[in-house]
C-alpha cells in the first residue's frame, strides 16, 4: 500500500512540474494556472517544486516499476519528468552564472521548514551548480549548522547572503524566506521554483 501511495503523489507531482515546463515555454504563470484548474470541485493539481525529494516518493515508485517493467509505464514516465525538471532549474541559474551573476541558492532541504537531505533536489543543483561555476555559489538553508558533504559552496545565513548582490535560486519553500519583505528583493533576478514570492495582487 505505501508503494502505491508514494508512487501516485510521484506521478501527480510530476504531472505538477510538466505542466510549469509547459507554462514556462509559453510565459504563462502556472501558479494562476493551478489556481484556476483548482477551482473545479474534482481537480486538485499539486504545486510544482525543482524536483521530487524525500526517502519515499522519490525512491519508491522505482521498486513498483521494477517488478512488473513492461506493465510500469506512467511511472518511468513521471521519473523522467522529475529529472527533466531538476535540469530546466539547473540550467536557468547556470546560465545567470555565465552571464557573470552570483547565485544564492535558498534552501538546500527536500521541503519546507525541515533539515532533511535525502534525495533532495535541492541539494542535487545546488551541488552541480557550485562545481560548474566555483565562486560564484552561496547557499542559505537555516536549518543546517555547516554545509553538507559534497557542496563545494560556502553556507551562509539568510541575513549574511543577502548584503551581497545575487540572484535568488529559490529551491525549498522555508517559511522564513516566504516572509522576507520587499525591499530584500529589490533589483535581484530571482528563479522561484516554489512560488513562495507572489505578490498579492498576483494570487487575487
Amino acid at each position: 500500500m505505501k508503494l502505491s501511495e508514494n508512487a501516485f503523489r510521484d506521478v501527480n507531482i510530476a504531472f505538477a512540474n510538466e505542466l510549469s515546463l509547459i507554462a514556462g515555454q509559453h510565459e504563462l504563470d502556472v501558479w494562476r494556472v493551478i489556481e484556476l484548474a483548482n477551482r473545479h470541485p474534482r481537480v486538485n493539481i499539486l504545486r510544482p517544486g525543482p524536483g521530487v525529494g524525500g526517502h519515499c516518493i522519490a525512491v519508491d515508485p522505482w521498486f513498483l516499476a521494477h517488478g512488473a517493467p513492461r506493465a510500469a509505464r506512467l511511472i518511468p514516465a513521471a521519473r523522467a519528468v522529475d529529472a527533466a525538471k531538476r535540469a530546466s532549474v539547473l540550467e536557468q541559474a547556470s546560465a545567470l552564472c555565465a552571464a557573470g551573476e552570483r547565485v544564492i541558492c535558498l534552501g538546500l532541504a527536500f521541503k519546507g521548514d525541515v533539515g532533511d537531505l535525502r534525495e533532495s533536489p535541492a541539494l542535487a543543483i545546488a551541488t552541480e551548480l557550485a562545481r560548474r561555476h566555483p565562486g560564484q555559489v552561496v547557499a542559505v538553508e537555516p536549518h543546517l549548522d555547516t554545509a553538507p558533504a559534497g557542496l563545494d559552496a560556502p553556507l551562509l545565513s539568510l541575513d549574511a547572503a543577502l548584503e551581497s548582490p545575487g540572484a535568488l535560486l529559490v529551491l525549498t519553500d522555508h517559511s522564513v524566506f516566504a516572509r522576507l519583505p520587499p525591499a530584500a528583493l529589490a533589483g535581484r533576478r530571482i528563479i522561484d521554483t516554489r512560488g513562495i514570492f507572489r505578490r498579492p495582487e498576483e494570487t487575487a
